[in-house]
């Protein structure tokens, strides 16, 4: 009956709502650094099953097709899309871009390791490198940074060395930057601020030098764009709005069939 129109319908409204809310983080995420875009997926629910196909209708035939009825759709994941963003050149010394597989290794509070493609690095009080964000959370493993060094003396390379640039013409090797990348980077927990957290449908992190063992390269002076897509994701928005309204007006379809239904008995 149309209670069942009802029940799918309704699945519908709610799944599409929520990839309204995925495609709005996209959108508002439009100019973060290092940012990328999810996607919302999809999977239809069970089926009612009335007449099984094949089913044998004479001692010489069988049913082709059978009845089954569909009961909606759910959200069945959102997944993060980690597709290469483009790159802004901003020709300051700590910007970094990971060009490739990888992400920075930050410090989270109170020990544990976060992951970030974003690279804006900033010198804080005490000479370590820090993001670039509210929290400033601190670089894994980075050395500290002389105070005597003029922040435009110092610079990171392509393989990941911070590197100071002396008023003598000498070129002193502060550190090395490690990276990570992941079997499955969709699987990372993701904790806002650029962050990202290691999950068991991640697998854990395998650590490597920028330009080996597959890892990306590092392009000083540059920042990862967002990879939000602004046209696109207006597509899939406005794709989603129609499509919303159209099983709004399943609803009142079924809504109708069932007032005829119940007006019968006048």
């Amino acid at each position: 009956m149309a209670i069942t129109a009802l029940h799918t319908a309704a699945t519908g409204m709610q799944a599409l709502s929520t990839k309204m809310d995925v495609i709005a983080n996209n959108i508002a995420n439009a100019d973060t650094i290092g940012f990328k875009s999810a996607r919302a997926n999809f999977q239809d629910l069970l089926y009612q099953i009335r007449t099984q196909p094949g089913v044998q209708t004479s001692d010489d035939t069988a049913s082709p097709l059978g009845t089954q009825i569909g009961l909606g759709v759910a959200l069945s994941n959102t997944q993060v899309l980690f597709r290469q963003g483009s790159a802004m050149q901003t020709g300051a010394p700590l910007d970094a871009m990971i060009q490739g597989d990888g992400f920075f290794q930050i410090e989270l509070p109170g020990g544990g390791t976060a992951y970030t493609r974003a690279g804006n690095f900033v010198r804080n009080p005490n000479g370590e490198l820090v993001l670039g964000d509210s929290f400033g959370h601190r670089l894994k493993d980075a050395p500290t940074i002389p105070q005597d060094v003029p922040i435009n003396q110092v610079g990171i390379t392509a393989d990941g060395r911070i590197v100071a640039s002396r008023s003598d013409g000498t070129v002193e090797d502060l550190g090395q930057l490690e990276l990570a990348r992941f079997a499955n980077p969709g699987g990372l927990l993701q904790l806002g601020g650029n962050l990202y957290q290691q999950s068991a449908a991640s697998g854990p992190p395998i650590e490597g030098v920028a330009g080996a063992e597959g890892m990306g390269t590092i392009l000083p002076g540059t920042l990862e764009q967002s990879t939000t897509e602004a046209v696109a994701e207006l597509v899939e928005l406005i794709k989603a709005q129609r499509v919303f309204q159209m099983n709004s007006q399943t609803i009142q379809a079924a809504d109708e069939s069932l007032r005829v239904v119940a007006n019968l008995r006048r």
